[in-house]
C-alpha cells in the first residue's frame, strides 16, 4: 500500500535516526506537555548479566541494558523498541517517548540499548543483543503479563535495519546456550520498520554500513547484512513507512524491502510518505504514520 501524505519537516538530519536538534526539543517538550502520566521506566535490566559474548570491556557501552515501561492498563502486547543512530549512538527521541505512546495503546515496552560500532562493535554483535531482547521478553512473559504470541518489534532508522536483520539474519545473532534459553523463540510477532537502512550493496547509508561492518568488508557480510537480499517466505507480518523527501537513507530502501516481501509473500504494509525529511513524524508532531500504525495493529488484532 503506497501512500502519498503531506507533511512538511524540511530540515536536514545529520545521522540516520537523527532528526534536526529544534524538532527533537519540539517534540520532547510537547510529549512531556500532552502524554498522560504512566508508569515510569522501570530500571535497566542488563542482557547479559554473565556479560555480553565478545565484550570489549565492563563500561556501560559494553552491557547491552532493557528498559522495560509498563501500561496502566496492559492488553498482553508487547513490543521491543530499537531506536536508530547509525550504529553510532542511541538517538533518544526514538526511544522513551515512543515507549510511552505505546504504553497509552496498552503495549507493554521495551527499549534496546544494543552495542555499538563506534565502541568497536561489529556485526553480528548488534543482532546477538536484539536475539537476546527477543529471548528475555518471551521468557519472562508471564511476569510482565505478556501473551508469547504477541511480541513485536519496532525500529527507526539504523534500528530499523537491525530490526530486519533480527528478522531475516536470526542465525547470525545465535550464541551458545548456557542453560535452556535456546527453546525459546526470537522470532517477532510482527515487525515496524520506520524509515529504515536495509541495503548495504545499492545507495548505503555509509556511516551505518562503516560502523556496522567496518570499512571494507567481504562481499559475503555485504550480502549477509543487505537485508532485501536475506527475506524468505515465513517472515512474520510487516508495517514499513518511509518518505520521499529522504536525504540521508533514500525510500529506495523500503522500497527494496518491501518488494522482497511481496515476492515471498510476507504479509506487509507499505507507506511512502511525499514530504519529510528522514527522522519526521517523532512524538509531538502532527504525522499520519502514527494513526495508520494503529489501523494496522487493529487488524493484525494485537491492539484493542
Amino acid at each position: 500500500m503506497n501512500t502519498l501524505t503531506p507533511h512538511t519537516e524540511h530540515a536536514p538530519a545529520r545521522h540516520a535516526g537523527a532528526p534536526p536538534i529544534a524538532l527533537v526539543l519540539f517534540c520532547v517538550i510537547c510529549a512531556h506537555l500532552f502524554l498522560p502520566a504512566l508508569h515510569a521506566g522501570e530500571p535497566p535490566i542488563a542482557l547479559w548479566p554473565q556479560g555480553a559474548p565478545g565484550a570489549l570491556g565492563q563500561t556501560a557501552k559494553d552491557i547491552p541494558t532493557l528498559t522495560p515501561h509498563l501500561p496502566t492498563k496492559a492488553n498482553g502486547a508487547a513490543m521491543v523498541l530499537i531506536p536508530g543512530g547509525s550504529y553510532a549512538e542511541i538517538f533518544a527521541g526514538q526511544g522513551e517517548p515512543f515507549a510511552r505512546w505505546l504504553n497509552e495503546q496498552g503495549v507493554t515496552v521495551f527499549v534496546l540499548r544494543y552495542r555499538l560500532g563506534s565502541s568497536g562493535y561489529r556485526y553480528p554483535a548488534q543482532l546477538q543483543d536484539a536475539v537476546q531482547a527477543m529471548r528475555y521478553v518471551r521468557k519472562h512473559a508471564a511476569q510482565w503479563q505478556i501473551a508469547v504470541n504477541r511480541i513485536g518489534v519496532m525500529g527507526f532508522s539504523a534500528g530499523g535495519h537491525l530490526v530486519s536483520t533480527l528478522l531475516t539474519r536470526p542465525e547470525d545473532g545465535e550464541v551458545p546456550a548456557t542453560d535452556n534459553d535456546a527453546r525459546v523463540s526470537a522470532r517477532p510477532d510482527l515487525a515496524i520498520l520506520c524509515y529504515p537502512v536495509i541495503s548495504m550493496v545499492t545507495k548505503p547509508h555509509a556511516e551505518s554500513r562503516k560502523n556496522l561492518i567496518g570499512i571494507a568488508p567481504d562481499e559475503e557480510l555485504i550480502r549477509k547484512t543487505s537485508s532485501e537480499l536475506q527475506v524468505r517466505p515465513g517472515l512474520p507480518p510487516c508495517f514499513v513507512w518511509h518518505t520521499g523527501e529522504d536525504k540521508v537513507v533514500p525510500m529506495d530502501h523500503s522500497l527494496w524491502f518491501a518488494a522482497a516481501l511481496q515476492q515471498d509473500r510476507v504479509p506487509h504494509e507499505l507507506h511512502i510518505y511525499q514530504f519529510g525529511d528522514h527522522g519526521t513524524g517523532l512524538i509531538g508532531t502532527n504525522h499520519p504514520w502514527m494513526r495508520d500504525l494503529l489501523f494496522w495493529l487493529h487488524g493484525q488484532r494485537y491492539i484493542e
